[in-house]
């Protein structure tokens, strides 16, 4: 891809700044801009995606972690429902969306998904900023028990396997990594709290992203289909990514959820809007 040096990065800077205070890479929104502005839209463009969540996430995870707000049992447990699905993402994306008509339909139905999980949560409010800490929860063969803000909260463990298949699957198809998806869904159904999630589920992206990119390399894939990321691109998207992710969670827990989800629902509804306007 050919572009301007300044671009990716301050792109990515501005996605991942808002994105990463909810637990989002915002690797789902640069899909768009790489097929509206670059006309990206092989699956090359969403192994690049993947290389973006590779560069930029460590920063905020090592952010959330040194606030003790990264709950390692909850990722691994995302990270484990996630992978029997990179794969199947993975050949989804290579044999039956590799084309730009056929994956546009397919991007405006994520998009619009993730919308309205968003305007769910944004409607039963988010909550107050806090700064507290998560006491990494006690797991045992049915839940996942932490405390947070003086409450125990309790994640059904199946559930969250199932869920986690789902979103590896579209997540590696789309090159988003997953935690676009989990992310609104752990809110939105079980009324788990964004500041205590949120560090879970970028590490849970992290380590979903690099199975992915593995996926999109050993995959057999048609050919004249391109599979091998623009690595060039993925960095720069990282390196900006990097700055941004790091200070979003950093600036996380002094910003209301609700404020926050509602910023990024308008977001993602026009998004979807523009992907599923015929032609």
């Amino acid at each position: 891809m050919q572009t301007w040096l300044w671009l990716p990065p301050l792109a990515a800077f501005g996605i991942s700044l808002v994105c990463s205070m909810v637990g989002v890479s915002g690797a789902f929104l640069l899909m768009p801009l790489q097929m509206s502005l670059f006309g990206f839209a092989s699956p090359a463009a969403s192994a690049t995606n993947l290389v973006y969540n590779l560069v930029a996430l460590p920063g905020a995870m090592l952010r959330f972690a040194r606030e003790g707000r990264l709950m390692l049992s909850m990722a691994l447990l995302i990270a484990a429902g996630c992978a029997p699905g990179v794969l199947a993402g993975a050949w989804l994306r290579t044999h039956h969306l590799a084309e730009r008509a056929a994956f546009e339909p397919f991007v405006a139905a994520v998009l619009a998904w993730v919308a309205w999980r968003l305007w769910l949560d944004v409607r039963h409010g988010g909550g107050p900023p806090t700064a507290g800490r998560v006491h990494d929860g006690v797991l045992d063969r049915r839940a996942l028990r932490f405390d947070y803000g003086g409450q125990t909260h309790v994640q059904p463990i199946l559930p969250l396997l199932g869920l986690s298949f789902l979103v590896g699957v579209v997540g590696t198809a789309y090159g988003i990594g997953g935690g676009a998806l989990i992310a609104p869904l752990l809110v939105a159904l079980y009324r788990l709290p964004i500041h205590a999630i949120a560090g879970a589920t970028l590490t849970a992206t992290w380590i979903t992203s690099a199975l992915g990119l593995g996926a999109y390399a050993v995959l057999p894939a048609p050919a004249q289909v391109a599979t091998t990321p623009d690595w060039a691109l993925g960095v720069a998207f990282g390196v900006g990514g990097l700055a941004g992710a790091s200070l979003g969670a950093r600036l996380q827990r002094r910003m209301p959820g609700r404020a926050l989800k509602g910023l990024m629902a308008v977001i993602v509804t026009a998004l979807a809007a523009f992907y599923a306007w015929p032609g």
